[in-house]
């Protein structure tokens, strides 16, 4: 009602536009030249806008059970609201993931999403507002810190940095492996991450880079391999 296109259009144009990121412009000139329909930008806008509302309910049932998670995975990236520099948040785990854009990149957003809820265990990167999480538990992504030591190498630090991947890398394949590990051998394998990053910590790098990492890890020690703890828990938040 009140529309020219169907359910069937929606859905396609809906599909095309969020999955495969295609945009507004190119989306009329695939209807006209596929499928032999005219269909305008302007009518595409207004289309997805009509899917955003009957879309309300699903919406709000996502909440709802992110409001009741014992894990959430959270990150945010810049987004281009109308010109303007925004902030594109994720709240994900195995059941649920969540996107809202909000202006805001601090810590008010992600209890705008939670409302009173606390879950047990965070899973994100170094950025503040992430470090202000509500959970009592909380697992640094090491996508992120892979990201950062990789950057340091790349600077110039050859003490601290390619210890610490390696040490990152060791414990990625852990997670791997570990549904083939009784929990003796994983308990071994924990306890030797653990020993090995003591022995990194003791290194002295000259290189800025080296030096920052090595202050920001040695205040993250029981934050690093919470992941081998509990296998519900991943090692990043993606």
């Amino acid at each position: 009602p009140g529309s020219p296109f169907g359910s069937s259009i929606q859905s396609l144009v809906t599909y095309l536009r969020y999955t495969h990121a295609i945009s507004y412009e190119r989306l009329s000139s695939i209807f006209g030249e596929v499928f032999g329909l005219k269909i305008s930008e302007g009518a595409i806008a207004n289309l997805l806008g009509k899917v955003k509302t009957s879309l309300d309910d699903q919406v709000s049932q996502i909440l709802q059970r992110l409001r009741r998670a014992k894990l959430i995975c959270s990150d945010e990236t810049s987004a281009r609201v109308n010109g303007q520099n925004q902030w594109e948040w994720v709240f994900q785990n195995q059941d649920v993931c969540l996107h809202v854009i909000r202006p805001s990149r601090g810590t008010g957003v992600i209890n705008e999403v939670l409302g009173e809820h606390r879950p047990d265990i965070w899973v994100s990167d170094l950025f503040s507002a992430q470090k202000n999480h509500p959970a009592p538990q909380w697992q640094v992504c090491l996508a992120h810190q892979l990201r950062d030591c990789q950057y340091a190498i790349d600077a110039g630090d050859r003490i601290f940095a390619p210890a610490m991947k390696r040490l990152l890398l060791r414990a990625f394949i852990i997670h791997r492996r570990r549904e083939n590990m009784d929990d003796t051998r994983l308990n071994q394998y924990r306890e030797n991450l653990q020993e090995r990053l003591t022995k990194i910590l003791d290194l002295a790098p000259h290189h800025p880079d080296g030096i920052r990492l090595r202050k920001r890890y040695g205040g993250l020690i029981d934050n690093l391999f919470l992941f081998l703890e509990d296998a519900t828990i991943p090692p990043t938040n993606n």
